[in-house]
Formats: C-alpha cells, structure tokens, sequence
C-alpha cells in the first residue's frame, strides 16, 4: 500500500491506538518478555530490551511504506503502553489483510482488546477500503478463538504444525472476516 500510517490516530470509549514510540521500548519488552503472553506467540519470548528496539525500527519503517498498521493501546489519557494490534500482510489488488494482536497479562479479560479491534476493523474496512480480514492463532489460545468469533470471524481452516517455536511445533487456526458481515459499523 502506498500510505504512510504514522500519523494514525484511533480512540475508543477506554483506549487511544496510537503509533509506537522510542518510550515504549520498556514496556513493549515487558509484555513480550512475558512467557505467559508469548505461550502462543510465532516467536519466543524477547530476551533484552534490544529485541524490543529492534522491533519498534522495523514497526518505524513499516509504517512509513504502508507495509503495516501497528499501534499501541493505551487507557484513556494514559501513555502507558499495555499492548498493540496491527493490520499487516495487505494484498491491495485482493482488498485483504492479516490482523494480529498482543497485550500485557494484567490487562487480559478486561474487554481492551475486543475494544481496540472494533476500531482498528472499522479503520481497515471503512477507511483502507479492505473486503477481508484473516487471523491465524494458535488453537489453543482460546481467549484470542472467543475474541474473534465475538467479533464476527469464522473459523476457516487448520493447518497442522505449521509453526515451530524454539523446537516445539504448533498448529494453526485460521480465520476470517468480511466486509459484508462486520455488525460493528462506526462503534468503537
């Protein structure tokens, strides 16, 4: 895509998504640090605050080439960064993209993810034009399994091993969301 996403800003009733910035560096490692947050992650856990670094300059550089939408969700006027969601894999000729999603354990079964996706699926249908959205998760993960299909997505496939994390391997649920089916509209 040929947009720049780093002036992207998206608010809800709770959070404001915002673009990650050299201050989240701390936080971000402490949520991807997090075995318990990683458990059913396609990477291991993050072991120094370089991998975190490391990441937010891809993020930087992806963001300005239109490569992928990531931001950080904070609470209310709060800077805090507690995790981020991102849309990414865009196939502009198809109108699709992948969208992924992680947030620190102490926020978890809150509702803040749910919230956040509202507005970052309003945001790829409504404003990038997308005809549909995939996930792919670990089907052991079933807080992610229940947040999507609260959301609308169908489970479209699995795929049998198709990761291997630091030697173990795990397979993947796949699934997707259309334009013509998203409920949510404008909220979020």
């Amino acid at each position: 895509m040929n947009l720049d996403f780093t002036q992207i800003q998206l608010n809800t009733p709770r959070l404001r998504l915002r673009p990650l910035r050299a201050s989240d560096v701390e936080d971000m490692f402490d949520v991807y640090s997090d075995p318990k947050v990683m458990q059913y992650g396609s990477t291991p856990p993050w072991t120094s605050l370089e991998d975190a670094r490391t990441s937010l300059s891809r993020t930087d550089v992806g963001m300005k080439e239109g490569q992928f939408l990531r931001l950080a969700l904070t609470i209310g006027d709060s800077d805090h960064f507690i995790g981020d969601c991102c849309l990414f894999k865009f196939d502009q000729q198809c109108r699709h993209a992948e969208v992924g999603y992680s947030m620190g354990a102490a926020y978890w079964g809150q509702g803040y993810m749910h919230e956040a996706l509202i507005a970052l699926l309003n945001y790829g249908f409504q404003t990038l034009n997308l005809n549909r959205i995939e996930a792919d998760i670990d089907p052991h993960n079933l807080a992610s399994a229940r947040c999507l299909e609260k959301l609308g997505f169908v489970k479209e496939g699995y795929l049998r091993e198709r990761w291997i994390v630091d030697g173990v391997m795990s397979d993947s649920a796949l699934y997707g969301l259309l334009r013509r089916e998203w409920a949510h509209g404008s909220e979020g």
